[in-house]
């Protein structure tokens, strides 16, 4: 199926029904005002001349409360409608390479100290973190970021791979995620959340909930009571001092309680739903029946229990009211809710992290999975267990760049071949090859699709050095912050897993003399230690250390022409050390005497 025609088709219709919801709207929103100038009329002749039955009110009352319904039915679906439409509107700019700017970008996980995230333009505008997620909670963000800062194991990429191809498919799905709830995307912090539920519990002696209900049944007879002339308000005043001197006595408690579910409960109708659309699911990959077992081990229903959490949240809040606040304060209503909330924190508790880890990461894989849907052509790699490193792609190309727009080329490292020596002339293509290279291993072991026809790829850890920059607030040179960060590089050589070396213009921040020792001598013990890896150079006698290693490393180029007093250039890679430069034809271009 064409993804793209495919979003235009589902657009056109949530459109549509978009449109129809609106008129309803309108049309409902002015019967109620009719309605609402129709009861003031007959309230005048209620009340007023008192010409009719005040049962004549009963008529607008009633259409009033009945269209107050339909109409926040009508707004719900309206807001799901206004949802659908954004969801493949983003779609297709993502299909038609507009989607910069207009999504996440994931700002907050950006980290400059990170061995490749920055480098590689993981996170900001832009960045392949802003063209994959699609999540709407933060547990999902949190999930995504965290499968592309932290490469998987090899059994846990094969089983998101697995799970990936069968939810790829599921639009439906993907969509109802996007318009659940009644938010466009979750602030909720699962961090606060889980720290809230495994906090010591605030303790109320068993018999305070039907004390406490006992005492509020009491205030409300005996006031009934009174009003009727049955009593005098003695027994009313009685029972509600001993109620308030009850709920004083326990006034610390119910404020903790309060005060700690304010935060953590933020949110809750779209985590809600979002569980229920998962129970509501039948998956046969491993991954997705373990996450969905992971919900029901607990024997609670997950979507019914956050609800519950979420409902009394509500009614805590509704002591806020100003006309409810009197009735409130009469059956110790916060106090009862406080007691019920805790309850809710002794049983559900404890399983309340695993149910939003569980959304989390279902919701980072949906991202993958959408990803894969509209970009048919870009294939799942093969993760090979090969010892010693391997990274073999056929035609990779650059996963942030319009598919037309992007050259494809071979690179294969691996075996006997441990190092890329990449010559060329100024935005030629290199550092794009290195990018490429490297957010090609990240989508790898994330479980995601690559932008190749092939590639086959053993557990690497990637480490760059592309995008270096002195700091005036360190006080260090870009010397300094390049060194620093090869020394990172270098020491994540020869760990558990093979490292994938991705340096551009090595050592450039010196002279010649020095680049040339200090940059030979960081290749060996890169090399030495088993890393495979690219460099990238403008300085052609950099490109000899090459015959330094024997066949261990080799020299590979980009190439430009200069027509028309215009630089052109094809992105081709070709074997060899590039033959000419081109810093003086762009100096002379832009008006330079040289």
């Amino acid at each position: 199926m064409n993804p793209l025609a495919e979003y235009r088709s589902r657009l056109e219709a949530r459109g549509a029904l978009r449109d129809r919801e609106q008129q309803l709207f309108r049309l409902i929103g002015n019967l109620r005002l009719f309605v609402g100038i129709a009861g003031v009329v007959v309230a005048f002749f209620v009340f007023g001349i008192t010409a009719i039955s005040a049962w004549w009110l009963v008529i607008p009352l009633a259409s009033f409360s009945i269209l107050v319904v339909i109409h926040s039915k009508i707004v719900e679906r309206l807001e799901a409608a206004t949802r659908a439409v954004t969801f493949f509107e983003q779609g297709i700019a993502r299909l038609e390479n507009r989607w910069a700017g207009r999504g996440e970008p994931g700002e907050r996980f950006r980290n400059p100290a990170h061995v490749y995230a920055d480098d590689l333009d993981v996170f900001g505008k832009g960045s392949l973190y802003e063209l994959l997620c699609t999540a709407r909670t933060r547990a999902g963000e949190n999930s995504l970021a965290g499968w592309l800062l932290h490469p998987a194991r090899i059994d846990e990429a094969r089983a998101r791979q697995d799970a990936l191809v069968e939810l790829r498919a599921r639009l439906d799905l993907r969509e109802d995620f996007a318009v659940l709830g009644e938010s466009v995307r979750s602030g909720m912090d699962p961090d606060v959340v889980v720290h809230w539920a495994a906090a010591p519990e605030i303790g109320f002696p068993r018999w305070t909930r039907a004390l406490a209900a006992l005492l509020g049944a009491a205030v409300v007879l005996t006031l009934g009571l009174y009003l009727a002339g049955w009593w005098s308000r003695t027994p009313f005043l009685a029972a509600l001092m001993l109620e308030l001197a009850f709920g004083f006595s326990f006034g610390r408690k119910t404020l903790a309680v309060a005060g700690a579910v304010n935060s953590p409960a933020r949110d809750l109708a779209l985590l809600s739903e979002l569980l229920e659309r998962i129970e509501g699911e039948t998956f046969a990959s491993p991954l997705l029946a373990r996450w969905k077992a992971r919900l029901d081990a607990s024997g609670l229903r997950a979507s019914r229990e956050i609800a519950r959490l979420r409902g009394l949240v509500s009614r805590l809040d509704w002591q806020r009211n100003v006309l409810f606040t009197p009735v409130a304060m009469a059956i110790l209503w916060s106090l009862q809710i406080a007691i019920s909330i805790e309850r809710w924190r002794r049983v559900s508790g404890a399983h309340i992290g695993e149910w939003i880890e569980t959304i989390g990461e279902f919701e980072a894989l949906l991202a993958l999975a959408g990803y894969s849907y509209e970009h048919p052509d870009d294939p799942l790699p093969e993760l090979s267990d090969a010892p010693g490193g391997l990274f073999d792609a056929e035609a990779i190309g650059h996963p942030l760049m319009a598919p037309a727009d992007c050259v494809r080329n071979d690179v294969r490292l691996g075996g006997d071949l441990r190092l890329l020596i990449v010559s060329g002339s100024n935005m030629s293509g290199k550092s794009t090859l290195l990018r490429s290279v490297g957010l090609n291993a990240v989508l790898a072991w994330s479980g995601a699709p690559v932008r190749a026809k092939a590639l086959r790829i053993s557990p690497l850890a990637v480490g760059a050095s592309l995008r270096i920059l002195d700091s005036l607030q360190d006080g260090r040179s870009r010397f300094y912050a390049e060194i620093t960060r090869l020394r990172e590089v270098v020491n994540l050589a020869g760990g558990e897993r093979t490292l994938l070396f991705l340096i551009d213009e090595l050592l450039s921040g010196t002279n010649s003399h020095d680049r040339r020792i200090g940059a030979g001598a960081i290749v060996r013990t890169l090399v030495d230690r088993g890393a495979i890896g690219l460099i990238t150079t403008h300085d052609l006698a950099l490109a000899q250390i090459a015959s330094d290693f024997g066949g261990r490393a080799a020299n590979v180029h980009f190439e430009d022409a200069l027509e028309d007093g215009r630089l052109h250039f094809d992105y081709r890679l070709r074997q060899g050390i590039v033959e000419r430069s081109n810093a003086l034809d762009l100096m002379r271009s832009v008006g330079l005497e040289v």
